[in-house]
């Protein structure tokens, strides 16, 4: 069977089933064929599923659990109005994805707007020891800059390839983090079992964590569950677009309420020059 006549299939027996949508989410034929080709709803075997997200599934196919495309749309919405909210507020979101399949989506999306990112490997106590991990993190960057500035040109050539080295060295740990001035207002996670050390950091602070989901992860520590294909490059390019636009709206909200604030300024009275 081809990949579009399974995703008829599917589509069939979902409208069969009656999966419940509300007025406001009312799936439109061509979204839900969007997130069958792309994958967003393929979820892990039904052995693997973890029971509280039982509720997100609507059917087992060929032993693939496959999400309710109404639940997963509600999430989304629901994370995205959240992360529309911090841009908004001009707060700060550190986005965390290591995995192969997501981890370019993930950096590429985070210096779209400047935010921090970790794409090559959580280090522990990024979060929970902020302080100590700042000051590395500032002679990692101060150690970059004096070598763009040629500030180690004065060392000897064994020298500079030892700081070339240790470069690439702290590049791994802290490369992506360049902007990550303060513990952020959000964590975006991809994958809640790769980055479980992540989102117990968060956890323990209070900090607000979304995060793609697939069928096998707890979603109790997860504030903004998004059910999905976590494992899926194109399942996730599909969910983080929606988020980018999102975090875009927030955006534009700010700039708009700046506006209002500078428009409402009174006018400095004009300065009389002294007398002469």
């Amino acid at each position: 069977m081809s990949e579009k006549d399974n995703n008829n299939q599917i589509v069939a027996e979902l409208d069969q089933d009656g999966a419940e949508v509300t007025e406001e989410l009312a799936i439109d034929p061509t979204v839900l064929e969007d997130m069958l080709r792309a994958g967003v709803l393929y979820g892990r075997s039904k052995s693997r599923t973890h029971p509280k997200m039982r509720k997100y599934i609507e059917m087992t196919r060929n032993g693939i659990e496959i999400f309710d495309p109404s639940k997963t749309l509600e999430m989304l919405k629901a994370a995205g109005d959240f992360l529309k909210d911090v841009a908004k507020k001009n707060g700060s979101i550190l986005l965390v994805s290591t995995l192969p399949a997501s981890k370019e989506l993930v950096r590429s999306l985070a210096e779209k707007f400047g935010f921090p990112h970790v794409t090559n490997r959580w280090l522990g106590g990024i979060l929970t020891n902020y302080k100590t991990l700042s000051q590395r993190l500032q002679y990692y960057m101060d150690l970059k800059a004096d070598r763009e500035m040629g500030k180690l040109e004065k060392y000897t050539k064994k020298e500079r390839f030892g700081f070339d080295k240790k470069i690439a060295r702290l590049t791994i740990l802290f490369g992506g983090l360049e902007k990550y001035a303060g513990l952020p207002d959000a964590l975006l996670v991809v994958d809640a079992e790769e980055h479980a050390t992540a989102i117990r950091e968060a956890n323990r602070l209070n900090i607000p964590v979304v995060c793609l989901m697939s069928s096998n992860s707890k979603p109790a520590s997860v504030d903004y569950v998004i059910p999905c294909n976590s494992g899926a490059r194109s399942g996730v390019a599909w969910i983080l677009e929606r988020l980018e636009q999102a975090l875009e709206q927030g955006q534009m909200e700010k700039q708009e309420l700046t506006k209002i604030k500078d428009a409402k300024k009174p006018e400095e009275p004009a300065k009389e020059e002294p007398a002469k």
